[in-house]
């Protein structure tokens, strides 16, 4: 099996409960703009421009303008988990 992609099929994408709330405080227009590229996580969910977070084993993240998604990338079961979406700052990345 490959890490870029769970036997050519799609990723299943889900919203932790932390970032289903995080979306919901934000603008409707900021989330109508992080809809499409978090989507689009279940076809790569390794795009340009990501990065892992250090001391991380299966953490990633990408920009949306000012805002970052932050996810965990489950291979073995083709999934992707997103556990917080929101704009950068000192505490975006702590756990």
């Amino acid at each position: 099996m490959s890490t870029r992609q769970a036997q050519g099929r799609p990723y299943r994408v889900e919203l932790s409960s932390a970032a289903q709330r995080d979306l919901r405080r934000l603008p409707q227009e900021v989330q109508g703009r992080l809809e499409t590229p978090i989507l689009a996580l279940a076809e790569n969910p390794r795009p340009s421009g990501v990065l892992k977070l250090r001391g991380e084993v299966r953490t990633w993240r990408i920009r949306v303008g000012p805002y970052r998604v932050v996810y965990d990338i489950h291979d073995d079961q083709a999934l992707v988990v997103v556990l917080t979406v929101a704009r950068r700052s000192e505490t975006t990345y702590r756990r």
